[in-house]
């Protein structure tokens, strides 16, 4: 399974503190947004990942990122040349993929909780038509409303209704079989002129292929594209790891978990960023015994 994080888009929601620099690319407590859907991608086992970014922003994340290899993984780039809605990323991806199973996640979501990982890594091991996850959000108007009967099957998915039948919002990660880009490529632009990845759901649903898995108490989902979301995601974070002294989001721990990287290479990349509090985990991280997949 390969894996797509979008980033592109013009963060209007943000600005003025994107206008000259992605979103993606802001620090979320003590890494750069990007990190965080990264992480999950590679949680779920997914190594191969490509980055899709708007055009003026491209050198910027590699930059940042490079080819991935320093992580155990390969990252490529594609470039978004206008943000034409999130199911254009499958089209855009579309030869990246060559028609194999893949994870689409925004790149200004995060996720956190065990299970979820747990989940994830359960899905990215095969596919079969599409897997979204929803969760219950306090303001459902505000996104993409999924209604189910009452055996929990999925009826349909409406894109921000103005009377909401559910409390359950799709998240910003999809899982997808390899027919994906073609049927994104048979979507028709709604009124606002975006292929929206509401209407690829309900394509999938109404062949009878959309599965939906509903996140529990036990998970966090933090969508970071306001500045309210910004900060509270930054608050999440950093309450999280001053209370268990593990980072949330990590993608060179990660990587040494998932045995992509060995001790000695986890301790190279610690050392590039001492004297940082980042650096300092990474060192300690390399003073355990060494683990496999997991």
């Amino acid at each position: 399974m390969k894996g797509l994080v979008l980033a592109g888009g013009l963060g209007t929601r943000l600005w003025p503190m994107t206008k000259t620099v992605s979103k993606q690319l802001l620090p979320v407590y003590n890494k750069p947004m990007i990190y965080y859907p990264i992480a999950t991608l590679m949680q779920a086992g997914i190594n191969e990942i490509l980055i899709i970014t708007a055009p003026n922003e491209s050198q910027q994340f590699l930059n940042l990122l490079g080819d991935g290899a320093t992580w155990g993984a390969s990252f490529s780039y594609a470039i978004q040349p206008k943000p034409e809605g999130i199911a254009q990323a499958l089209i855009l991806g579309e030869r990246f993929l060559n028609q194999d199973c893949s994870a689409l996640i925004l790149g200004d979501n995060l996720f956190f909780g065990e299970v979820f990982s747990r989940q994830t890594q359960e899905f990215s091991e095969g596919c079969d038509g599409a897997t979204v996850f929803a969760h219950a959000v306090a303001r459902p108007e505000a996104y993409g409303v999924i209604e189910l009967d009452k055996l929990g099957s999925p009826i349909g998915i409406v894109e921000k209704p103005k009377s909401p039948k559910s409390h359950l919002a799709v998240t910003g990660l999809y899982f997808y079989d390899g027919s994906a880009s073609a049927m994104a490529r048979n979507l028709k632009p709604s009124p606002r002129g975006e292929l929206e990845i509401t209407d690829l759901n309900n394509a999938y649903l109404k062949a009878g292929k959309l599965s939906v898995k509903i996140l529990g108490r036990g998970t966090a989902w933090l969508d970071t594209g306001s500045p309210n979301d910004l900060m509270e995601a930054s608050q999440f974070v950093k309450a999280i790891e001053t209370r268990q002294g593990q980072m949330v989001g990590c993608p060179e721990e990660i990587a040494y978990r998932n045995g992509w990287i060995d001790k000695n290479q986890l301790l190279r990349l610690a050392e590039k960023l001492l004297p940082t509090e980042y650096g300092k985990y990474l060192q300690r991280l390399s003073q355990e015994p060494e683990v496999g997949k997991g």
